[in-house]
């Protein structure tokens, strides 16, 4: 059961009530609430908000403010999933019906299935040996979903918009593994547990190239600018995702910043000592989660501000990117990795 001195009164109380007294078991307290499912999606509508609010600011432009202007706009984002629900889903009669329908939904499935593998102190769902690369595993996943929706929609511009995230995928796919392996090399352990507590540096600064071939491999696998040329709407119609609308389109759309959630946490863990640093010894086991969560928030937010400064490539300049200099900063923080462990 959860440990949280402030609130252990209210905590004892639920756990004598069926059914919700599950939600105080710190494994399913990490895959429900944070930094599981409620989590996500605080963070999705947060983001999405704070993405477009801060593109405005930086380009001089009047953000959302039609809905809640005194708040502002925040609550333009609840706005938006409620005119989702109520839009009429449209299935073209050339989809390829079934897979159309079933794949937006399946695709919470990679996701929600690495969520229980993020550790946030004492509180987590799954520890294993392997759960860092598993992690990865699951996440190079959403990518065949976002492939496998193009597809499945039939049309021309979805076509070249799948074409162009398999280009993408190739390109930074492999450099954020070597990344991600450059970091295990050093812990010498693909638990994040382990990794966490190892780090009495932040991975960022024992080894800067792995966190910088990370850092531009997520900005990529997100779709930021300059790197969201799949769903570059001034071209293609946005891409993969041309043919959806109402909730189906909701949930196609929020897959980039559910990717970008989960790579902010794993960033945390490998590069920014995970949920170390502030402890409140009155939330007791919620500390290190806030901790955790708070490191994810700043770097996601960090992350969506590149899509205010940067202009986007071309398909050719990003793939370059991918397999000339990204490549061999990832093989470079590989080699400075071997070299730190052989020395050591």
């Amino acid at each position: 059961m959860l440990d949280v001195p402030i609130a252990q009164g209210l905590i004892e109380f639920v756990a004598r009530i069926p059914i919700l007294n599950i939600l105080v078991e710190r494994d399913v307290f990490a895959v429900l609430i944070a930094p599981g499912l409620v989590s996500l999606l605080t963070f999705l509508g947060f983001i999405v908000w704070f993405e477009r609010k801060i593109t405005a600011r930086i380009q001089w432009r009047i953000g959302p403010k039609e809905v809640s202007p005194y708040l502002g706009g925040i609550l333009q984002v609840l706005a938006d999933m409620i005119r989702y629900l109520y839009q009429e889903v449209i299935v073209h009669r050339d989809a390829h019906k079934k897979y159309f329908i079933q794949l937006p939904i399946l695709s919470i499935i990679p996701v929600l299935l690495a969520l229980t593998l993020v550790p946030a102190g004492k509180v987590y769902a799954f520890r294993s040996e392997f759960a860092i690369p598993s992690m990865v595993a699951l996440i190079s996943l959403i990518p065949l979903f976002v492939i496998a929706i193009g597809w499945s929609a039939n049309n021309r511009f979805a076509f070249v918009g799948l074409i162009r995230e398999s280009f993408m995928c190739i390109a930074y796919e492999i450099p954020l593994l070597i990344s991600v392996l450059s970091m295990l090399v050093i812990y010498q352990s693909g638990d994040a547990i382990t990794v966490v507590e190892k780090q009495t540096i932040p991975g960022a600064l024992i080894n800067p190239l792995a966190f910088l071939t990370f850092l531009i491999s997520t900005v990529m696998a997100t779709g930021r600018l300059p790197f969201d040329i799949p769903e570059a709407d001034q071209e293609i119609a946005f891409g993969p995702y041309v043919e959806y609308s109402g909730i189906m389109f909701g949930l196609v759309m929020v897959l980039a910043y559910e990717k970008l959630y989960l790579l902010s946490l794993l960033m945390v863990v490998l590069f920014f000592s995970g949920w170390k640093g502030f402890y409140i010894a009155t939330l007791g086991d919620l500390s290190p989660v806030l901790t955790l969560l708070l490191k994810a928030l700043i770097v996601m937010c960090v992350i969506v501000v590149t899509r205010a400064v940067y202009a986007r490539y071309r398909i050719d300049q990003a793939l370059k990117i991918g397999w000339s200099f990204l490549l061999g900063l990832a093989f470079s923080s590989l080699i400075l990795s071997v070299v730190m462990v052989w020395l050591s």
